[in-house]
């Protein structure tokens, strides 16, 4: 009896924790839905290296460069830079013929995307020297981009911003419930946490592909140093303790394919929430101490998006799971603690829910699939996040390695309007 009372203190406490530490959230929905402001005025034209970092991507790839190939934007300030990582099919190949400039990279030991991005920075600088892009952006092999995409994000990137993200949808929303759980949750992303952010003032967070930095950024870090299992969140938090604030781009808008395989999923959500803990062992001191500085609201924010969800999911676990053996060695009755822990999860769940329904009903027009579906994986949108506590338990104690995702999903930007 003592130790289910003690239980149920926990589960309460974690939950009210939960909700002190991500109320803040609550206000960006307000001024998510306030109504936005139009770009005005002509940006001037500048000239862009894009840079794609491609392992086995031959299906794929040719679908990106084509959509490329077709920005309304002048051709000649745009150049597609591929790096061929470790590739053993024929991506090399297909990407220069759709018009890239390629290299080739081959090494077994310094395997990551972060790798491959600066090995490929440094062949870009030293052809074509320091000086002659004015900023590159980042995409994956399998992504697809609207045809004004690289005009939208030249008129937000300049003096303001000299990091932009953007839009980011999916191809295979209605593969089913696993993609469909990946792209609710970059569409809330983008929609209910960059936008606000931007509105209000503090920065925003790159989430791997979709993005812009300038010239003076990639000489600051002299190329791409970061290379975490997420060198997006680390270039994010190394971006934001230098002062920079990443702005947002709504109109720009990029798809991408989803792993569609719970063991697909499963691997790289165990990168993402293990490199989680690697960018905070690296620079979580700094981020706390930037609480005080000008930056200090972009530092919370950071701090709030990777801290209190992992480490209260943790104690959850451990206290549950420490519980439940004391019982078991007591020789007591565990089917009460068992239930108390099942029950705990409703609340979390139709919080999830609300989530899902927001950003499934703001977004409505903007996901390719049937209404039917987007109904249906709103309802599983709270299943796929709740996988995640076995995943950051897993990602404490797991050696974890970069593996690339496969990707099969080869339509044009055409098929996708």
């Amino acid at each position: 009896m003592i130790a289910l009372t003690f239980l149920q203190h926990v589960t309460r406490w974690i939950g009210i924790l939960f909700l002190a530490f991500y109320a803040y959230q609550l206000l960006y929905i307000p001024v998510s839905l306030a109504p936005r402001k139009k770009q005005t005025g002509q940006a001037p034209l500048r000239r862009y290296a894009i840079l794609i970092s491609a392992r086995n991507e031959e299906a794929v790839i040719a679908q990106l460069l084509d959509s490329i190939s077709r920005q309304d934007y002048p051709a000649d300030l745009v150049v597609p830079f591929v790096v061929a990582d470790n590739c053993t099919d024929a991506t090399a190949r297909v990407a220069r013929d759709a018009g890239a400039v390629v290299y080739e990279r081959f090494d077994k030991q310094h395997v990551g995307k972060g790798y491959a991005l600066n090995f490929l920075l440094q062949q870009i600088r030293d052809a074509w020297g320091d000086e002659y892009f004015d900023g590159y952006f980042v995409f994956d092999a399998d992504n697809l981009l609207q045809s004004d995409y690289i005009t939208r994000m030249n008129e937000v990137f300049g003096e303001k911003y000299q990091i932009v993200t953007s839009y980011r949808n999916s191809k295979n929303f209605g593969d089913n419930w696993i993609s469909a759980g990946y792209a609710l949750w970059f569409l809330r992303d983008a929609a209910f946490l960059n936008y606000p952010r931007s509105r209000l003032g503090i920065s925003c967070v790159v989430a791997g592909t979709g993005f812009l930095f300038s010239r003076e950024i990639m000489l600051r870090c002299g190329g791409w140093p970061f290379h975490t299992l997420t060198e997006d969140t680390e270039f994010t938090v190394h971006s934001i303790i230098q002062g920079e604030r990443i702005g947002y781009c709504g109109e720009a808008e990029i798809f991408d394919e989803q792993p569609t395989r719970f063991s697909q999923s499963w691997r790289q959500r165990l990168r993402w929430s293990k490199g989680y803990i690697q960018v905070l062992l690296k620079d979580g001191g700094k981020l706390f101490a930037g609480l005080l500085g000008r930056n200090s609201l972009s530092c919370f924010d950071m701090i709030m998006s990777i801290l209190p969800a992992m480490v209260l999911t943790l104690v959850s676990v451990f206290v549950s799971v420490l519980v439940t053996a004391l019982q078991l060695i007591a020789g007591q009755d565990i089917l009460p603690l068992l239930t108390t822990s099942l029950v705990s999860f409703i609340p979390a769940y139709f919080l999830l829910l609300l989530v899902g329904a927001i950003t499934t009903v703001t977004q409505w027009k903007r996901i390719r699939t049937t209404p039917v579906k987007k109904v249906l994986y709103t309802f599983t949108f709270p299943l796929f996040m709740l996988t995640y506590i076995p995943i950051c338990v897993a990602a404490v104690f797991s050696k974890v390695e970069w593996k690339p995702i496969e990707h099969k999903v080869a339509v044009s930007i055409q098929q996708m309007k």
